[in-house]
């Protein structure tokens, strides 16, 4: 198989950041001054930012509107993907060697774009994507293939020819359930 086209995630395959995520449903809580529930984590694990606002709203019954939810957790990650989250090793040789071959790249992640291009740049590899798909953008979570479609439409390449790059089982198992 020639591989034309790749849809890479970025938190946990292209970049070391999961340390980001491990805990960011906690800290927003208690910012709030509210008590996370046993297994938060494991809950939020497969859902987008959108997802866990509706979640906060409706399991711990705050009141501010989902962008605002959004909006105040990414302001607490937000220095770590400005300053701190790198690329895992040999990631910027792969994508230069798919470069090289003239895959056609993009990325379907669920974290927000301007905390995604900030890191992106700040290890050198953002010139290798021709766009950038969160789950927010699309609609839904990655328990549904509708981010790889809509990547998928973007890179105008062959299902069989396009390869999904997923750190998350779940989110593999949707790629690899769709087609990919």
């Amino acid at each position: 198989m020639k591989i034309k086209g790749a849809i890479f995630d970025v938190d946990g395959t292209l970049l070391d950041s999961m340390y980001i995520w491990d805990s960011i449903g906690e800290e927003y809580l208690r910012s709030m001054h509210i008590e996370p529930k046993e297994g938060l984590k494991e809950r939020l694990n497969n859902m987008s930012l959108y997802e866990a606002a509706v979640y906060y709203k409706s399991e711990y019954g705050i009141t501010l509107p989902e962008q605002e939810i959004m909006d105040g957790v990414n302001k607490m990650i937000e220095d770590k993907y400005r300053y701190e989250a790198v690329c895992k090793e040999g990631t910027e040789d792969f994508l230069r060697k798919l470069k090289e071959k003239n895959v056609r790249m993009c990325i379907a992640t669920a974290t927000d774009t301007y905390l995604i291009e900030m890191a992106l740049k700040r290890n050198n590899i953002d010139g290798y994507f021709d766009e950038i798909f969160t789950c927010t953008s699309v609609g839904c979570g990655k328990t549904k293939p509708l981010i790889y479609e809509r990547a998928l439409e973007f890179l105008n390449t062959d299902k069989a020819e396009t390869v999904v790059f997923e750190d998350s089982l779940y989110a593999a198992r949707t790629a690899k359930e769709a087609g990919f």
